[in-house]
């Protein structure tokens, strides 16, 4: 017969069974009130040692560590914004609730009521005046509460990462005011924050493998987004000048550490406005997202930030001049091979522009910059430019590394837009399993008039991962994908 409790921790059941014996409610439905552990110690940070007050407070939380001395006792209590210490005393409490109070575990959730107090060791304390249990942890927390390090741990039971390590609950804090401050920034800048389908009947909008699915009442294939551009882009010919979209997509593609199937993305598309709009504007954004959301070198984001172009910095980085051997992929591999570099003979030429552009130059970009103008084999989508034939008005942006936005002066002349699909299936055909399928209704809306526009993608897990100083994504996304 198996475990009706698999692996729960026995002693801990027992103290179940006693509680609800003794008419004590484990799990019950609310503490309202409660004061966050932060705002009691913003109140009292003039406290003297040894000082007492008469402010009274509700707080709830995580019991994180217990000392006891006699007939009283120290508990460490923890919620989202912080570590509380409280002061328990069974001449105030009474024997019976102190005893139960004392001998509940670490894990328990519990919500306390007290006056605040600075020890005699100036620590900020509560003196409890009651008490009530809210939730009783049937397992023990991580053997090392204050550290948990095993990887896989950490990945896959993130509420366990949460509980044992402080500076990771402090990471997902941190994101949160990220995102928060972009949708500020940005709706105070006039932009109309929308949302477009998940589920599409053909994905576009990037260079990716898709996730496919069926839809049983229609009786169809369905994929999952791997980018919001060209909803978004339809909705800039519909006269809404100013739009973003800040959500999942998804792409069927390796992991790695900057590489998650489900990852969170911003996009926005403003009317009348090209690249360089759009480059000015993204500093603007992350300089302010960096300063609201409490980054240690907010300076380090201060515009303008370096400009170079893609040829000149594959060319200064590996000597290699790309358009000399403009869409010869043979020509490109050998001029790579005489400089040592093994490019796969087996990609199209705008594969190995990419490859060089991932592993020799992206690498070496620790300062943000913005490199400017590609091929436009490489740019389906971006506005032909103005002064360098066979280039587009294109840019990514890079920095501690990693490529984290994308953004073009958006194609809007119908015919040429037909024209690139039709050279997209070309690469198809020449064996490109990442490119972009013709889309016919997105060509028609072009055909009713699309403004001049700049089009901008943020890669959020990528930014709170410059922002945080981490170098994988699994750990900036709470539940990262990962292997059986």
């Amino acid at each position: 017969m198996a475990e009706t409790h698999p692996r729960t921790d026995d002693d801990r059941r027992a103290k179940l069974e006693r509680l609800r014996s003794d008419g004590v409610e484990p799990f019950p439905h609310s503490f309202p009130g409660a004061t966050a552990v932060a705002e009691v110690h913003a109140a009292h940070g003039d406290l003297e040692a040894g000082q007492e007050t008469d402010r009274s407070y509700r707080v709830a939380g995580r019991i994180a560590a217990r000392r006891g001395h006699g007939r009283a006792a120290f508990i460490d209590l923890v919620d989202r914004s912080g570590r509380l210490q409280l002061h328990a005393r069974a001449d105030v409490l009474g024997e019976e609730s102190f005893d139960r109070l004392v001998s509940l575990d670490l894990g328990d959730l519990i919500g306390v009521e007290g006056t605040a107090f600075k020890s005699r060791r100036g620590e900020l304390s509560l003196q409890l005046t009651a008490w009530t249990l809210l939730a009783k942890s049937l397992r023990a927390p991580p053997e090392k509460f204050h550290g948990l390090e095993d990887v896989e741990t950490r990945y896959r039971h993130r509420e366990l990462d949460l509980i044992a390590n402080d500076d990771v609950r402090e990471l997902f804090i941190m994101r949160s005011r990220v995102i928060s401050a972009i949708r500020r920034f940005l709706d105070e800048r006039g932009f109309l924050e929308v949302e477009t389908p998940v589920l599409q009947p053909l994905y576009g909008g990037a260079l990716s493998r898709p996730f496919t699915t069926h839809h049983n009442a229609l009786d169809r294939d369905l994929y999952l987004r791997i980018a919001t551009e060209l909803y978004l882009k339809r909705l800039v010919v519909g006269g809404l000048e100013r739009v973003y979209e800040l959500g999942k997509d998804f792409r069927n593609e390796g992991i790695s550490h900057k590489h998650n199937p489900e990852f969170t993305m911003l996009e926005w598309y403003e009317a009348y406005a090209d690249y360089e709009d759009g480059a000015r504007l993204l500093e603007a954004l992350v300089s302010h997202v960096a300063a609201e959301a409490g980054y240690s070198e907010p300076e380090r984001f201060a515009p303008p930030w370096r400009r170079v172009t893609l040829r000149e910095a594959i060319e200064a980085e590996t000597g290699i001049d790309i358009l000399a051997a403009r869409g010869d992929a043979s020509a490109l591999a050998a001029a790579a091979h005489d400089r040592g570099i093994e490019l796969d003979r087996g990609e199209t030429w705008p594969k190995m522009v990419d490859s060089l552009l991932s592993k020799h130059i992206e690498p070496t970009l620790e300062q943000p910059t913005f490199v400017l103008d590609y091929p436009v084999e490489l740019s389906p989508f971006a506005k032909e430019h103005r002064s360098a034939p066979g280039l587009v008005e294109r840019w990514e942006c890079f920095a501690s590394g990693i490529e984290i936005a994308n953004a073009f002066s958006e194609l809007n002349d119908p015919d040429e837009q037909r024209a690139r699909f039709e050279e997209q299936r070309r690469q198809t055909a020449a064996g490109d399993d990442e490119t972009q399928p013709y889309d016919e209704d997105f060509v028609r809306a072009l055909e009713h008039g699309m403004p001049p526009t700049s089009g901008v993608g943020l890669g959020i897990d990528r930014l709170v991962m410059v922002l945080t100083g981490r170098t994988s994504i699994r750990e900036v996304v709470l539940f990262p994908a990962m292997r059986t």
